[in-house]
């Protein structure tokens, strides 16, 4: 088995899709994609665990980074892919078309076309983005090798329906939790009921202003929600402990440091159990780098509603913008679907940005 780097592009795509590859199975997939690359004279290959990174070394004044990760979430009955309309739109089906096998299938087939790029690339290919931050295989690369994420820009080709989207929000998670005394629920006064306890926490989330905050001219919108409650053991039991799970998606206008403390602020007098927090990334698209690609894509840039690698560049030093095929409304689900113009409008402005001229389709 291996890759066609040459082929068509949704031909290319569905031959990723194919290759499962849910977090934690990337494997054959990252072999494959060595492999590929591997036979072309003009990059440097190297890997590290199931993280596949590939450079050119032409001595250019700039280098710019493209990653996309490999793995997808769990499959839901569709694998393999298939290629059909979608409300009339041409469609590759099946589970990582939208969530990102679609932009790793335009990275995979740029990365061998382009030998003499205007700029020096570097092309990231990663391992565990859909599951807890310490397996991420940026992470990993940037403990071990952090010079091969070195750049003066970078794009992640998240799903962005092919248009400029930047920066990115940060999340937080935490469980706060009440505490109480059991009791049999006929004899209620002799215990204390945790779960109405809650009640507090809840109004302070329903209390909570919902900002729409200006960064580098994009808005972003917070959010503060309840996700899930637990608490109870059997209906004639009063709750002894009753824990809300709360998840705060914040602007790139504040550093994690400072959505930690206003969390604790507006909890004040609750323990705050935090259970992941991740940075934000401002824009930078008033920086050259983006300018120039922002101009070779077209279209006007908006906001990245949620977390994505982008803040893992940002806090190494490089900016960073998510841009690649497929709306991202439809990650996750089980119908997502990339359409096939995606595919070549993001191959084509990559190929001007890069300096190559524009491909036919196929």
């Amino acid at each position: 088995m291996s890759l066609d780097l040459a082929q068509p592009l949704p031909d290319l795509l569905q031959a990723i899709v194919d290759v499962e590859s849910v977090s934690g199975n990337e494997a054959l997939l990252a072999d494959l994609v060595q492999e590929a690359l591997a036979t072309c004279p003009h990059l440097d290959v190297e890997r590290l665990g199931n993280n596949v990174v590939a450079r050119t070394r032409l001595g250019r004044s700039q280098r710019v980074v493209v990653a996309g990760h490999l793995d997808t979430v769990p499959v839901a009955g569709n694998l393999p892919s298939t290629r059909e309309d979608v409300d009339g739109v041409d469609a590759i089906i099946g589970r990582g078309t939208c969530d990102m096998k679609g932009g790793v299938a335009v990275a995979l087939q740029l990365a061998a076309e382009l030998a003499t790029p205007r700029h020096d690339v570097t092309w990231v290919f990663y391992e565990n983005e859909e599951v807890t931050a310490d397996l991420n295989g940026l992470g990993i690369i940037t403990a071990q090798r952090p010079e091969l994420l070195a750049g003066d820009f970078a794009i992640l080709m998240e799903p962005t329906s092919a248009l400029i989207e930047g920066g990115c929000q940060g999340t937080m998670r935490f469980w706060i939790t009440t505490t109480g005394t059991a009791a049999h629920s006929a004899r209620g006064w002799l215990g204390h009921n945790a779960i109405h306890d809650v009640r507090e926490v809840l109004d302070r989330l329903a209390g909570f202003e919902q900002r729409e905050v200006t960064v580098d001219g994009l808005t972003y919108r917070e959010g503060l929600n309840a996700v899930q409650i637990r608490g109870g053991v059997a209906g004639n039991v009063i709750p002894d402990e009753c824990s809300v799970h709360i998840n705060y998606r914040f602007a790139p206008d504040k550093t994690a440091e400072q959505a930690e403390a206003m969390m604790r602020e507006l909890f004040d007098g609750f323990d705050l159990e935090i259970v992941d927090l991740s940075p934000s990334a401002r824009p930078g698209l008033d920086l050259p780098a983006a300018k120039d690609f922002v101009a070779a894509v077209g279209g006007v840039p908006g906001p990245k509603y949620g977390w994505t690698d982008v803040a893992r560049f940002s806090a190494l030093g490089v900016p960073a913008v998510n841009f690649g095929p497929a709306n991202p409304n439809k990650a996750h689900t089980d119908d997502e679907f990339c359409p096939v113009q995606d595919l070549y409008t993001c191959a084509d402005a990559l190929r001007r940005w890069l300096g190559a001229t524009e491909r036919e389709e196929a």
